[in-house]
């Protein structure tokens, strides 16, 4: 099995992505790149199991109602979503919710922060995998699953904080995360490139993307339940780890 992942960013020059192999016992990374191509992506998934992205796969299902609301100068949709609670369900999804129910996280609003960008590149990145491979659901149940690094790492018992940026302290905590990982996960061989995933987060980024794709591909991570179902249709879903590293590794 090969499993993809991909830390996505507006930009090719920060995006990251991570292959690792996985073959009898033996866990190797066998490409790690920064500076990829929508193209580079869509070809690595063509020959991966499993993609984990690090990026919202869809919008709040409110959100559409809303801005048509407001282009139409329909009143009632906008005036749904009047005040704090209401505006809260055009900035984060369903499974925004879940995820910081169950890790105390919150993952950036994908209509309302930073991520706006990413997310309509991966809008694009899986409309040209579906003109070239098929469609991916984005609950996760096809060969695409949206993840979050940062729950990933807390729910495998890892510091999950302060690694993001390129100052000392940054660089040092990234370091010391890295560390943690290799010796919870000793069957992974990184190839060479502890020194690269020590300098990038965005790198180490896609490389959890990846570790976190193969808990999906074994069926291994936290699934919308009924009452989460339909939503993780059409806004997408972060798929969590259900067990720990040791798990992901077997023959």
């Amino acid at each position: 099995m090969r499993t993809l992942g991909v830390d996505l960013a507006a930009a090719t020059k920060k995006t990251a992505v991570a292959v690792l192999e996985w073959t009898g016992g033996a866990t190797r990374l066998d490409h790690l790149a920064l500076d990829v191509s929508d193209e580079e992506i869509v070809r690595l998934f063509g020959n991966s199991a499993m993609m984990g992205v690090d990026c919202p796969v869809g919008w709040p299902d409110a959100f559409l109602p809303f801005l048509a609301g407001h282009l139409n100068m329909d009143a009632h949709p906008v005036l749904d979503h009047d005040g704090i609670a209401g505006r809260r369900l055009l900035a984060y999804r369903d499974t925004d919710r879940f995820v910081t129910g169950r890790t105390g996280l919150l993952p950036l609003s994908v209509s309302a922060d930073r991520l706006a960008h990413p997310a309509m590149r991966c809008a694009v990145i899986q409309a040209k995998i579906a003109r070239d491979v098929g469609p991916q659901p984005r609950d996760g149940s096809g060969r695409l699953a949206e993840v979050y690094p940062a729950a990933s790492l807390k729910l495998w018992g890892l510091l999950a904080r302060g690694y993001k940026g390129r100052g000392a302290t940054e660089s040092e905590r990234l370091a010391l995360i890295l560390e943690g990982l290799m010796t919870a996960a000793p069957w992974l061989d990184l190839a060479g490139n502890t020194d690269r995933l020590a300098a990038s987060d965005d790198l180490f980024d896609a490389l959890i993307a990846s570790l976190t794709a193969r808990s999906v591909a074994l069926g291994r991570t936290l699934r919308p339940d009924d009452s989460h179902a339909e939503a993780a249709r059409s806004e997408g879903w972060i798929h969590l780890p259900a067990g720990g590293l040791s798990e992901l590794n077997f023959p």
